[in-house]
């Protein structure tokens, strides 16, 4: 909260200073406000138990340490010239540390999808073995839906990087748009081209709703950890501290706590960027709605995204990955998964793709219904091998074919990467 107000006393400081430079505040006034100008937080609380209005009760702590000159503070101004800009710098700063966060995650997927390019493990659509991918691949896919993210949230910062110094309505009545570019410019701000009381809401709902994808998109890293964390899958494991404890009942359960966590989460940041649309429609030059709202979602999803960006950075730095059981898993389906590539050379060899995928899926379904090898039952298949020969069936059954485009998707996604830095 205090941090709140001290960006506030930035923004009447900025405000001041220029003033002071077209010539409306005296220079040894100025010194006053430069030196003086502070509150007491304990202060503002007490004052705004009587006055019932935040920037009042900041406003008069602040002259109660400034004295006389204080007369030139707020000069002009309307509470959200004042709100909407601290907004604007708070906003912006808390958006750096978030993008540092967004940068640090990306350097670990990096990391990941280069260690493990190679290392095959099954591929799954609907929860059901498809065809191999390789776990590489998977933080790739991570990697490049993170650069997404970054790109979105660079837009979102740049889209709330505007401040408003215009008056009640917009419109400049006590005020000049000189004054209002020269505080900006010492905040760090652009000028908003035209505002009403407010800074219009659309750009808060793309900040916080960028903010929700990031969200979503760490909760789909954590969906795919917490089922290959799976007692019967468990390709992966979160790191599991000396003397950390997984169930108050069960002395054997280590849980994936971090990734359950980190779900719940973004569902609470998803909700906040519903919010701030909901925020968009004010009556007419403004109402106070949408500031009970934004007092709430502003500090809460900013700090959850840091939050959680770095937890999930840590999870990803210490997990642990288990490449016999990707080996396991990878033909517990009895290799079932090579059936599109007999599929494929049979329709090469001349069959009509219809006739060949009843042949191979027959065969299949054998297979997975008794629990036996698809290579060996269709190395024994004679409706096949009149089809295949041994030579062309070696080459349907290459484990290695799978990853033969691994190196150019790898080349697209950390090429493009670099493009966006």
């Amino acid at each position: 909260m205090e941090q709140k107000f001290r960006v506030w006393l930035e923004v009447e400081l900025a405000i001041c200073e220029g003033w002071h430079a077209m010539g409306v505040i005296p220079g040894s006034d100025m010194q006053a406000i430069r030196e003086k100008a502070d509150f007491e937080l304990d202060r503002i609380l007490e004052l705004e138990e009587t006055t019932k209005h935040d920037v009042i009760a900041f406003l008069t702590a602040v002259e109660e340490k400034v004295g006389p000159s204080a007369r030139y503070i707020h000069l002009g101004c309307t509470s959200s010239d004042i709100v909407d800009t601290a907004n604007a710098v708070l906003l912006t700063r808390a958006g750096r540390i978030i993008l540092a966060d967004l940068d640090r995650l990306l350097g670990t997927l990096e990391t990941m999808a280069r260690t493990y390019q190679g290392r095959l493990c099954m591929g799954r659509t609907h929860g059901i073995h498809a065809e191999p991918t390789s776990f590489g691949l998977k933080m790739a896919v991570f990697h490049a839906e993170f650069q997404r993210h970054r790109q979105r949230w660079v837009d979102a910062l740049e889209n709330i990087r505007f401040g408003k110094i215009s008056g009640a309505v917009g419109t400049y009545a006590q005020l000049e748009p000189e004054l209002e570019e020269r505080a900006l410019t010492i905040l760090g701000l652009e000028v908003d081209p035209i505002s009403t009381q407010v800074i219009q809401r659309d750009r808060y709902a793309q900040y916080f709703t960028a903010l929700a994808l990031i969200a979503g998109g760490i909760e789909r890293i954590c969906v795919e950890l917490r089922h290959l964390q799976r007692t019967e899958v468990l390709e992966v494991e979160e790191g599991f501290g000396k003397g950390q404890k997984g169930s108050s009942a069960m002395p054997h359960k280590k849980n994936p706590i971090s990734a359950e966590n980190l779900t719940g989460l973004s569902r609470l940041v998803r909700t906040n960027a519903v919010a701030a649309m909901e925020n968009m429609a004010l009556w007419h030059e403004r109402d106070i709605s949408h500031s009970s709202v934004e007092r709430v979602i502003m500090p809460d999803s900013t700090i959850m995204v840091n939050y959680m960006l770095n937890r999930l950075n840590g999870l990803l730095a210490n997990l642990r990955i288990i490449p016999e059981n990707m080996e396991r898993n990878l033909m517990g389906s009895y290799g079932l998964f090579f059936s599109q590539r007999v599929l494929i050379a049979l329709v090469e060899a001349g069959l009509p793709r219809q006739e060949a995928y009843v042949m191979v899926q027959a065969v299949a379904m054998d297979c997975w219904r008794d629990r036996t090898s698809f290579e060996a039952a269709v190395r024994d298949n004679s409706g096949i091998t009149a089809h295949l020969d041994a030579a062309r069936l070696d080459q349907a059954f290459d484990l290695n074919y799978y990853l033969r485009h691994e190196q150019t998707v790898f080349n697209r996604v950390f090429s493009q990467g670099k493009k966006n830095d």
